[in-house]
């Protein structure tokens, strides 16, 4: 019986497909075997020795401490492209709040409460103090190509605007689906200097922490508004304040405000709605349960931050799994050891993520005992060992 704690309320739809005659899933659950979370902080959790997964229904990690689960041999999980349309349409909306006074004028007319008949005279005097700029034939900038930045790129340029993109690291399977119509550039630079709006796409890292700061805002066009709907700390505070007064942006929309963006004049503050739908939230709980239960089941990786993708059909009897660090001559040592066994291999998967190797290794016997686990365990570099039997 596996045990699943959810540290966040998970979408049933999601949790409904964990098999109640094999795992057993609680809020509070000694020594669970996975967990599964929204934006639950786990950076001062104790990590329970018995934790293999930790799943996140979602797709940024930065409440999750990876290094802590990487010693510890726990694979970290996300839900990439589960809530992209969420997101994206919330981006979208972005453009437009950006670009009509929309909210600013939402605001203004409910403080005209009481005025009576006088309101619609009202409203046609105050409505030249909303005016705005429509959003075709403009030029967005979408930096970074994931799930969502394609989707918002296709869907601006659907809307009639002219879509530039940049991603170094940007993979066939998203060039395959971005529109044909967006053009990638190479250049950060090349890409600013022609935006009347910038999108954020990117995960927040400690390479991309302060991304947009006052060197990038030089390369800016005046006037150009920036839609932060990725992570907060994309953005370098002191010099987006700089900018703003300066009359280089005339908006920033983000979806992650803190205490200095909520005082400043020209910030559209959404309280995180990016993936704040239903749809989103049953995705993300469909996609992280899966991914755990492959895992548990028969060792298979998909979506984790942290190990090598790993996926291999079983072949009948016992699988081996070993994590080590990913150095020479270990496949041999660990041949070794289950040939001195007597287990015969009757197919293995090795994969590589930065220092780490992950093993997937099926053997004819069914059963494997708990000496072999612990030979292979005692090889130096080996950091987990998980046997599941036939």
């Amino acid at each position: 019986m596996f045990k699943i704690q959810t540290l966040n309320k998970i979408d049933p739809d999601g949790l409904g497909l964990f098999p109640l005659d094999k795992y057993e899933i609680a809020s509070e659950i000694p020594n669970p075997d996975a967990v599964v979370l929204r934006s639950f902080n786990m950076h001062e959790m104790e990590l329970p020795e018995s934790l293999k997964a930790v799943a996140r229904a979602g797709a940024g990690v930065n409440n999750i401490p990876i290094d802590k689960c990487t010693e510890k041999g726990v694979v970290v999980f996300n839900t990439p492209g589960a809530n992209a349309n969420g997101v994206k349409e919330l981006v979208i909306a972005g453009l437009l709040l950006a670009s009509r006074g929309i909210a600013e004028g939402i605001s203004w007319a409910k403080t005209l409460v009481g005025k009576g008949e006088e309101v619609p005279s009202l409203i046609e005097q105050g409505k030249k103090n909303f005016a705005g700029q429509e959003i075709k034939g403009k030029t967005l900038a979408v930096i970074g190509l994931g799930a969502i930045g394609v989707l918002v790129a296709n869907a601006a340029h659907t809307l009639g605007m002219k879509v530039i993109g940049y991603d170094p690291y940007m993979s066939v399977k998203q060039a395959l689906q971005l529109s044909n119509q967006v053009k990638w550039v190479k250049g950060i630079q090349s890409l600013l200097s022609q935006a009347d709006y910038v999108t954020l796409n990117i995960p927040l890292t400690p390479e991309t922490k302060g991304y947009i700061n006052k060197e990038k805002f030089g390369m800016m066009k005046k006037n150009v508004r920036i839609l932060n709907f990725a992570r907060g700390g994309l953005v370098d505070i002191n010099d987006l304040k700089e900018a703003i007064a300066s009359g280089k942006v005339a908006s920033y929309v983000t979806d992650f405000p803190n205490e200095e963006t909520l005082k400043m004049d020209k910030v559209i503050a959404i309280p995180h709605l990016g993936a704040s739908t239903s749809e989103s939230e049953t995705n993300c709980a469909i996609m992280a349960v899966n991914q755990v239960k492959d895992f548990l089941e028969d060792g298979n990786i998909k979506n984790s931050v942290n190990f090598p993708e790993a996926q291999m059909e079983r072949n009948g009897g016992a699988r081996i799994i070993i994590a080590n660090q990913n150095i020479p001559n270990m496949v041999s040592q660990i041949s070794s050891v289950l040939a001195s066994e007597g287990l015969n291999i009757d197919n293995m998967l090795n994969k590589k993520h930065e220092n780490i190797a992950y093993n997937i290794i099926d053997v004819t016997r069914p059963e494997i005992d708990e000496g072999i686990k612990a030979k292979l365990k005692a090889i130096e570099g080996v950091f987990m060992v998980r046997v599941i039997q036939n």
